[in-house]
């Protein structure tokens, strides 16, 4: 029952259940030395859960990454560092998932570029579903927060168990048909701010692609691979009939409110780490935005699963800018 703390079969660190079908609040975990043991245990807790919050972590930029890459293999930003864009830190493997700028350290004014594109964080999304070689677990965590009341939350949706109540119809339809998805986020940019982005194609730009039905083989549960990046469907090669009509079924099937949670930010240093190959996630909104410092960092952990590449051949150009760009963009990430 979310809320209560679990008896379980974890020994060394403690479980409290956020929601009846997923997500939980960690803790026990002393980050200055996890054990071999533990993280094992940590790895478990998000093959169950999908997504795992751990409070007052302790960590600083540095022992982020090194935690991090006991994961796998990190993603770095060095590919979206062109026209003399800079890194906010100094460690590549960091993403800027905040509202800071990083030029000039203020906050991001809600008209520029770079809002506009984080507008598309705001969608339910997989992180790196864009990516030829997707990405399997996020670690997210805070440095500085808005005070308590402003919003900047970060929501989740349930897709495993989104999958497990598809309508009979929707689920035989995906289970007899080999369904693969064409992600873009020139795409997800679009969406979020429409006006902004409107000269922007993103059927003009590469894709990935990866099967929309799949195992979780962590846990060895049946996923949807969707989300906000999610441009449409095709088979054997082939756009599918009413592909745009599919998509929006899947997405706004699996971000019911009945598969969704919201976890509040509590102090810096809190962090949550995520699957993306079992759970949504975005962004929250609020009054912080032009008003208070929200500062977090990000590293991603490239997917190593037999799936990890989807359909793309593994020399793929991975690409950071959408060549689409006008000057009105700059700033602006994913076109």
């Amino acid at each position: 029952m979310p809320g209560l703390i679990q008896e379980s079969p974890f020994e060394t660190i403690t479980v409290k259940e956020l929601h009846p079908t997923f997500g939980a609040e960690v803790s026990g975990v002393d980050f200055q030395n996890v054990s071999e043991e533990q993280f094992k245990e940590i790895v478990a807790a998000m093959a169950k859960y999908g997504f795992c919050v751990f409070r007052d972590t302790g960590l600083d930029d540095t022992a982020h990454v090194r935690f991090s890459e006991r994961f796998g293999e990190l993603d770095n930003i060095r590919r979206y560092l062109i026209g003399g864009r800079k890194p906010r830190y100094d460690l590549y493997e960091l993403f800027d998932a905040g509202n800071i700028d990083a030029e000039t350290g203020s906050i991001l004014d809600p008209e520029s570029p770079r809002s506009h594109s984080n507008r598309g964080n705001g969608l339910f999304h997989v992180d790196s579903s864009f990516n030829p070689r997707r990405a399997s677990y996020c670690l997210l965590r805070a440095c500085e927060l808005p005070p308590p009341g402003n919003g900047g939350n970060t929501d989740f949706a349930d897709s495993r168990t989104a999958f497990d109540e598809l309508p009979e119809d929707l689920r035989d339809e995906l289970l007899s048909h080999d369904y693969v998805g064409a992600h873009s986020m020139a795409h997800s940019r679009k969406l979020g701010s429409p006006a902004f982005f409107e000269d922007v194609d993103p059927t003009k730009g590469t894709m990935t692609r990866h099967r929309i039905v799949q195992v979780h083989e962590p846990s060895g549960r049946m996923n949807l691979y969707i989300g906000a990046h999610l441009h449409h469907i095709e088979e054997n090669g082939k756009e599918t009939p009413n592909s745009w009509d599919l998509v929006q079924r899947l997405n706004q099937h699996a971000t019911q409110k009945k598969y969704t949670t919201t976890v509040e930010w509590h102090s810096p240093s809190d962090m949550i780490i995520w699957d993306n190959r079992c759970v949504l996630h975005r962004a929250g909104g609020g009054t912080f935005e032009g008003k208070y410092r929200r500062d977090l960092r990000r590293t991603t952990v490239h997917d190593n699963s037999p799936t990890a590449w989807g359909l793309n051949p593994q020399d793929s150009v991975w690409m950071g800018f959408n060549a689409q760009a006008k000057p009105k963009h700059a700033g602006a990430v994913g076109v």
